[in-house]
């Protein structure tokens, strides 16, 4: 009889087993997912961005310090780095951009030139969709999270070497005005 119940209990404790590893594999692969999504909107914007720089190097050759900084941001290698590292570099590349857009409002004929108005829709449309996508991804990982947090299926992450995700979060920079000082 004590062998049914053991045999019981551990046929309990394989099947609760794997339900969890196979969340685990669904909600990571939702992680993936939503990263892919959002990752083709930030290589967008990090397309877009020399674009942008050079139309406004034209019109506002003495702010080539903010100008410079976007650039040398830009310039890293995009697909070689982790998503973490991704996540961090467009974190700093949206300061830059919001610093050139406000430079943009102190130019008048820039402003007005067709070029930059065409980028400056392209990069608003983007940015609308990195903002949607972002959503996205903050949910899944949450999700993710809250399966690597809590029990009983910390012991199965622990077991299987999950661990809790970053969220793509604004910065303290983009949380703050733009000074533009010309």
């Amino acid at each position: 009889m004590w062998l049914y119940i053991l045999i019981a209990v551990i046929v309990i404790i394989l099947i609760a087993f794997f339900v969890s590893y196979n969340n685990f594999v669904r909600e990571n692969n939702k992680v993936k997912e939503a990263f892919a999504t959002m990752d083709v909107y930030l290589k967008k914007r990090w397309v877009l961005i020399p674009n942008i720089v050079e139309t406004v190097k034209g019109y506002a050759k003495h702010e080539k310090n903010t100008l410079t900084e976007v650039i040398k941001m830009r310039n890293s290698a995009y697909d070689n780095m982790s998503d973490d590292e991704k996540i961090k570099a467009n974190e700093k590349l949206s300061s830059g951009i919001s610093k050139i857009m406000a430079l943009a409002e102190a130019y008048p004929d820039l402003k007005a030139n067709e070029n930059f108005k065409d980028l400056s829709n392209q990069l608003t449309k983007i940015e609308d969709e990195i903002a949607s996508s972002r959503k996205y991804y903050n949910a899944t990982v949450r999700d993710f999270n809250n399966k690597v947090e809590m029990f009983p299926s910390i012991i199965v992450a622990k077991l299987l070497g999950y661990k809790s995700k970053s969220m793509f979060e604004a910065n303290e920079e983009e949380r703050q005005n733009v000074k533009v000082s010309l």
